[in-house]
């Protein structure tokens, strides 16, 4: 986008591909359930991020609703705009873009999930809801910087809204939901602490970045940055182009990523690698899958291949293994290439 504020071009971006690839497959498939970015300060985190949001289409959303409730998505809508459509048929409309919105660090319980106006409810008989974060979050990308130093309750109401797509509320005796539907991307550097494994596993996919070590593309993020920040428009205009590619390439994942069959042979080869490796529980079966799924429909394909499934698997799974205390959480990606090779070698 060139306005006022151009933002640095997705397509600009010199590597991180593992990180562009896990952005991606969670706009595709949402209930991928976000990202988790780890690695040093300086690698595009944060701009990586705002560049995904600046390529999506704009949300046909009821006008004046304070949680931008989509139009054509029925089932997760807040009480007003059910009513409003019960009485009136379609409500007036209009069209936004989708934004980051941002997680203060030093952010409260109520400054999260919003609170509820107790004396407006007792003395009026109506509630009244004050929104919070996750209000502003819905149908958004909701950014949480050095997730890892945030209190760990705040990390838990963050991923069950996340999980459940609903937020609730309750003061007094007095509760209140809103849709709260929002794709979560942290970042976290691992040398100023990690994350419980609960929460850990908790998040979809993980990503470890670091910075350019090659001469040639280190000098090309030194160069492209220097361009962006001397002619933002210009440099945006130079890459319209590969950023319109880009645009088309999600708008038809996301329109085809629902008839592709998640088939028996790649759900027992995300089975197999769980039990092979010993993760705990079935998030991690499930998350295989649908990222493979997002991974083929990005790639224009009507059924999963192994390559799907591989990259699938080392975005989804390093994270959950079980480890001892003390222990690095490292997985040989070349047994997880092996498995996979024998199950669709041999189907």
């Amino acid at each position: 986008m060139t306005g006022e504020n151009p933002v640095y071009p997705f397509s600009a971006i010199v590597g991180q591909e593992d990180m562009k690839d896990a952005l991606l497959a969670n706009v595709v498939y949402p209930s991928i359930g976000g990202v988790l970015i780890r690695g040093e300060k300086g690698t595009a985190k944060s701009t990586t991020v705002r560049a995904v949001a600046d390529l999506l289409p704009e949300r046909d959303v009821v006008k004046g609703c304070m949680f931008r409730c989509g139009v054509s998505d029925s089932r997760n809508l807040c009480s007003s705009c059910r009513e409003k459509i019960a009485t009136s048929g379609k409500p007036e409309t209009e069209l936004v873009r989708m934004r980051v919105v941002e997680l203060p660090l030093c952010a409260t319980e109520d400054r999260v999930v919003g609170t509820m106006d107790i004396e407006h409810a007792i003395t009026r008989g109506v509630k009244k809801f004050e929104p919070g974060v996750l209000a502003m979050a819905n149908g958004n990308i909701l950014y949480v910087d050095e997730v890892n130093l945030l209190d760990d309750h705040i990390v838990d109401l963050l991923l069950d809204a996340a999980a459940m797509g609903i937020n609730f509320v309750e003061r007094e005796g007095i509760s209140y939901s809103h849709p709260a539907r929002f794709l979560l991307v942290g970042t976290m550097n691992p040398e100023e602490g990690d994350l419980r494994p609960q929460l850990l596993d908790r998040f979809g996919l993980v990503v470890d970045v670091e910075g350019e070590k090659d001469p040639v593309r280190r000098s090309d993020v030194v160069k492209r940055r220097l361009e962006f920040e001397r002619d933002p428009v210009a440099f945006c205009k130079k890459f319209e182009s590969e950023q319109q590619a880009v645009r088309d390439r999600i708008i038809r994942a996301k329109e085809s990523v629902s008839g592709i069959k998640a088939d028996d042979l790649l759900i027992n080869t995300a089975i197999k690698i769980s039990l092979v490796l010993g993760v705990d529980g079935h998030r991690s079966d499930l998350t295989l899958v649908k990222t493979a799924l997002a991974f083929a429909a990005l790639d224009g394909q009507n059924e999963v291949k192994q390559e799907h499934v591989i990259k699938a698997a080392g975005l989804s799974l390093p994270h959950r293994l079980r480890r001892r205390p003390f222990e690095e959480s490292r997985m040989d990606f070349g047994t997880i290439r092996a498995l996979i090779e024998e199950c669709y070698g041999s189907s």
